[in-house]
């Protein structure tokens, strides 16, 4: 293998593939990069065996081959060199990095230890608006569990209704919901937040198109000159829907950057007790109160004005509250209960594209 790149081509394909290769596996191979020509093009592959990411960048190749090197230590290095052109020559397993300034040997491991995700061969494919669609993960993949004693709740579920194009992810204590558009077939994907985390790093802010193909077991997505395949979650998604109240008897219409506030002071006298607050709503007043208690340190009351319908009170947790909070646009929220038992509903009211819930904490 002997070519040449830019440096900063090849940083930026080493920073989008490096985080995914892992050094705490009992595989040493992958805390390694694959570095493999393919024409024109070097592509920079990592993968943990449940998500790979491949980037290729334009080289001018004088001979093929392909070595993988220590991640962490490659994109390191190349990262640290100035700007400009990289030549690159493989001698057995040691890969030679020179430029006008450096020379460095890294020791690698052939590529044929390297695992590699099965292609999709014969999948369906879609594709989706860039911008739309970081918009929805951004707004639904926290809600996703962490818990993998739950495998089917650390998934962001991806289906279609009635013509529609769902993003929903829930833990069983929130749960966010974004309606992408419309798509005419049937789909139904359970991917991993962690494999759509990663996706988010990649896509950028411009109009690109992601294209996404996917079968009974892995999807891939496509952005630029980017890959992502991941396997798929095994396992029937909840129905959530149902979970969703269709009425509302307390309805609060707020300010967002004041409601924002009035929690975050909350917030910090909620710590002691599991970040829990007590929102009061009182119609007659037209006042948003949060209660709060810290019971070595004291309390408070945090208050907004606000438009509102019918009187009531419920306890959650400010975390969730903000996190919805920080994931709506526009320049109010709506908050709406039924009372201490039943889920909260928080919602943009110029968006109906978007929903999130939060369940109840015991007050």
């Amino acid at each position: 293998m002997k070519l040449q790149v830019t440096q900063e081509n090849l940083n930026s394909a080493l920073m989008s593939v490096a985080k995914v290769a892992s050094s705490r596996s009992t595989l040493p191979i992958l805390s390694n990069i694959l570095l493999k020509t393919k024409g024109t093009r070097l592509s920079v592959a990592a993968t943990n065996l449940d998500i790979a990411i491949t980037h290729y960048i334009g080289s001018k190749v004088s001979e093929e081959g392909s070595i993988t090197i220590p991640a962490r230590l490659m994109q390191e290095f190349v990262s640290s060199l100035p700007s400009g052109v990289i030549d690159i020559e493989l001698d057995d397993t040691k890969l030679h990095i020179t430029t006008p300034q450096y020379t460095s040997t890294i020791n690698g491991a052939p590529a044929d230890d390297f695992p590699v995700m099965p292609a999709i061969t014969s999948g369906k494919s879609l594709e989706l608006p860039g911008p739309i669609f970081k918009k929805a993960l951004q707004q639904v993949i926290f809600a996703a569990s962490g818990d993998d004693s739950r495998p089917v709740l650390t998934g962001v579920y991806i289906y279609t209704q009635n013509n529609s194009l769902y993003a929903v992810a829930t833990d069983s204590y929130r749960l966010a919901e974004e309606v992408m558009g419309t798509h005419k077939e049937e789909i139904t994907l359970l991917i991993p937040a962690t494999a759509l985390a990663e996706l988010l790093r990649l896509i950028g802010d411009d109009d690109s198109k992601i294209k996404v193909t996917y079968d009974d077991q892995q999807a891939s997505f496509s952005v630029d000159d980017t890959e992502l395949v991941t396997r798929l979650i095994d396992g029937k998604y909840p129905d959530y829907q149902k979970l969703i109240p269709k009425d509302f008897a307390i309805v609060a219409t707020v300010n967002r950057n004041e409601m924002i506030n009035i929690t975050k002071v909350s917030s910090l006298f909620a710590r002691s007790s599991s970040g829990s607050i007590k929102l009061e709503i009182n119609e007659e007043d037209q006042l948003l109160s949060i209660h709060s208690i810290a019971s070595q340190l004291g309390e408070n009351t945090s208050s907004s004005a606000a438009k509102i319908k019918g009187s009531g009170s419920i306890t959650i947790n400010s975390r969730y509250l903000l996190d919805a909070l920080h994931a709506l646009g526009g320049d109010d929220v709506e908050f709406c209960c039924n009372g201490k038992l039943e889920p909260a509903l928080i919602k943009d009211p110029s968006n109906k594209n978007y929903t999130h819930i939060i369940m109840p904490l015991k007050s």
